[in-house]
């Protein structure tokens, strides 16, 4: 990572109704690095979002949980992005994957939104060169199926295989800041193919 580390957003969509459901795993990532790190996430309305900061590594980081629903999250992002002239290189976006199995994590950067609301709105925002945490929920088989898919609560073996993944992810976080990307990838893969 040659820019620094300056802001991780988690995606989900606000509320108790969908605190628990697949999509919101970009929120579960963002929650368990605030539990960790001793950040507190307060409303902030001019944000359009609930934002904590924390020190990881010796370097204060941004966690931001947009409250804007998934398919508006950008007006959030580029809105704590523009505050705190944050660029798109040193921000983490975590999401929700279906392309992945659930409890398998995966680091890129840059890229397509393959589909997903929330990043379609995040790239349209700030543009595409930003960090993607993206934590596997698993596909349901056929496209119709999404919708439904996604704002339903995992199975209990699947919510524990994504939970693991938000802990394996948030171990990292120190590398992330520290090491750099690079390293965090290979650390990823490598569990992944250990079945760890």
């Amino acid at each position: 990572m040659s820019q620094a580390l300056k802001l991780i957003v988690g995606l989900g969509n606000p509320g108790d109704k969908y605190s628990r459901t697949r999509h919101n795993a970009g929120f579960w990532f963002v929650e368990e690095l605030a539990r960790r790190h001793g950040g507190t996430f307060r409303n902030e309305a001019k944000h359009q979002g609930e934002l904590a900061r924390v020190r990881v590594a010796g370097a204060e980081i941004w966690l931001l949980k947009p409250t804007t629903f998934m398919n508006r999250s950008g007006a959030s992002i580029a809105a704590v992005a523009n505050f705190y002239r944050i660029v798109p290189g040193e921000i983490l976006v975590a999401h929700d994957e279906l392309d992945l199995p659930a409890g398998v994590a995966r680091l890129k950067f840059g890229g397509g939104h393959g589909g997903h609301n929330g990043l379609r709105d995040t790239s349209a925002a700030i543009g595409a060169d930003y960090w993607r945490l993206r934590l596997g929920i698993g596909h349901p088989g056929h496209k119709d199926l999404v919708l439904d898919y996604v704002l339903q609560r995992a199975s209990v073996a699947d919510e524990r295989a994504i939970e693991k993944a938000v802990l394996d992810a948030s171990d990292l976080l120190p590398m992330l800041v520290e090491q750099g990307a690079e390293k965090v990838m290979n650390r990823l893969h490598t569990q992944a193919e250990r079945g760890n």
